[in-house]
C-alpha cells in the first residue's frame, strides 16, 4: 500500500480492495488485523474496502473482484498484496489501457518482466503470456474469460499446447491438467488460456514495475525463491509500439529466461516431465474420441 500511494497517480485513484474472510478459527485474528490495518489508508481519491462475510479462497476471491469492478468501471489494474509497484507503475498502467482501449486484440496489460536482457528491447512491447503479477485489462477482454479447463482440453492441440507452453520454454498446460484434477484451485492460467485462445496480445514492460515479495513461504501457490529479486524501474515507459504484434526478440528473451530458470530449479523438472506426459495421454485421448464421434 505504501509503495502504491506513493506513485504519482494514487490522489486520482480510486482503491478498490476485497479483504477475504478466514478460512478457519486460527486465521480469525490475522484478517482483522489486516482489516484493521485498512481502515488506516489513505492517499488515494476515495477506499473501498469489501470485507468476504465468508472464505472465497484466492482464485475466487480475485475472479469476483476483478469482474465486478471491470463490469462497474469498464477497465480494472490489478494488485495482490505481495506486490510492491514502482513509482512509476500506475502512470504506465493507465497509459497503456488508454493508448489500447480500443484495439480488440490487445488483451491485457502486464506490469511484471523477468530479469532478462534488455538490451536492443523497446520500453515496452507484445508477447502471449498474461503476467498476473500487476496487471490490467478492459471489460471487452474479460468477457472472454473462461475456467472451463474441459473446453480447454478439447480444444487444445498439440501444436497450440507447444505455443501456450512458450515452446515448451514453462509448462503451463500442466496447471490447467491440475485444476482439471482438482490438484490445484488457481485463476490465473486460465486467463492466460482464455487470451490465447482469442489470438490476444499482452503488452510487457521491459523492465518490471513490479516485485513479488511473496516467495517468502507464506503465501498460497508460493514456495521460496529468491530469483525474483531484482530491481524496479525508475523511469516512466515513454515508448508504446503500434504495430500489434508479437516482439520475437522479447519472445525469445522470455523462452530463453524460462529455460534458465527450469534448469535453475530442478524441482520442477518432475512437473514439466509429469506435464508433458499428462498432456500426450489427453491428447490421445481426445484423439480417440474424436475417431469414434463421441
Amino acid at each position: 500500500m505504501e509503495a502504491l500511494a506513493a506513485n504519482e497517480l494514487a490522489a486520482e485513484t480510486d482503491l478498490i480492495i476485497y479483504s477475504d474472510a478466514a478460512r478457519g478459527p486460527m486465521d480469525v485474528p490475522a484478517v482483522q488485523a489486516v482489516r484493521n490495518y485498512l481502515k488506516t489508508i489513505g492517499g488515494f481519491r476515495s477506499v473501498t474496502v469489501h470485507e468476504r462475510e465468508r472464505n472465497f479462497g484466492l482464485a475466487d476471491s480475485i475472479v469476483d473482484g476483478v469482474t465486478a469492478t471491470v463490469n462497474n468501471c469498464g477497465k480494472v489494474i490489478v494488485v495482490e498484496d505481495d506486490l510492491i509497484t514502482s513509482l512509476c507503475f500506475l502512470r504506465y498502467m493507465n497509459n497503456a489501457l488508454h493508448i489500447y482501449q480500443n484495439e480488440e486484440c490487445v488483451m491485457h496489460v502486464a506490469a511484471h518482466m523477468f530479469n532478462i536482457d534488455p538490451e536492443g528491447l523497446p520500453d515496452c512491447f507484445f508477447l502471449p503470456p498474461a503476467s498476473c503479477w500487476g496487471w490490467g485489462t478492459w471489460a471487452r477482454s474479460w468477457r472472454h474469460f473462461s475456467c472451463d479447463s474441459s473446453h480447454y482440453i478439447e480444444n487444445f492441440k498439440p501444436e497450440d499446447i507447444r505455443r501456450f507452453n512458450l515452446d515448451d520454454s514453462y509448462d503451463y498446460w500442466s496447471q490447467v491438467l491440475n485444476n482439471h484434477c482438482g490438484r490445484m484451485k488457481t485463476w490465473a492460467v486460465f486467463w492466460y488460456a482464455s487470451v490465447f485462445a482469442n489470438d490476444g496480445l499482452c503488452l510487457h514492460p521491459r523492465t518490471s514495475l513490479v516485485r513479488n515479495i511473496g516467495f517468502d513461504g507464506s503465501g498460497t501457490n508460493c514456495g521460496t525463491n529468491d530469483m525474483l529479486d531484482f530491481p524496479l524501474a525508475t523511469r516512466l515507459v515513454l515508448d508504446f509500439p503500434s504495430q500489434l504484434e508479437v516482439n520475437t526478440l522479447g519472445l525469445s528473451r522470455y523462452e530463453s529466461y524460462l529455460r534458465k530458470r527450469l534448469k535453475g530449479c530442478p524441482s520442477t523438472v518432475p512437473s514439466l516431465l509429469t506435464g508433458r506426459l499428462r498432456r500426450w495421454l489427453v491428447s490421445l485421448q481426445t484423439w480417440v474420441k474424436r475417431l469414434v464421434g463421441c
